[in-house]
């Protein structure tokens, strides 16, 4: 499979963005733009949020914070991870140094 950047065409509420990203990529592309979609229709039928810019500004927000909020819990489970790794790594070597 090539590396080369292919353009892709989606479709972000009602309007067609032709994109170029390699192949390997194309397949989140997609979807991220339908989740995109998703969240700016939902926001633009509320009719909270008028003006597309506003909608844009908005659904683009609520991304970064729901990828704030992950990175935030992936960083606490790796650091869990990290501990119970160090406690099991103690422990085995207990086990070694009394066998």
């Amino acid at each position: 499979m090539s590396n080369k950047p292919q353009a892709v065409s989606v479709t972000i509420m009602g309007k067609e963005y032709r994109i170029s990203c390699d192949d390997n990529e194309q397949e989140d592309l997609v979807y991220s733009a339908h989740q995109l979609n998703i969240q700016m229709c939902k926001m633009r039928d509320s009719g909270k949020i008028t003006g597309s810019d506003r909608i844009a500004v908005m659904a683009a927000l609520n991304l970064a914070h729901e990828l704030q909020v992950l990175k935030n819990k992936n960083s606490i489970l790796s650091d869990t991870l990290d501990e119970c790794l160090a406690k099991l790594s103690h422990k085995i070597e207990n086990v070694l140094d009394n066998f």
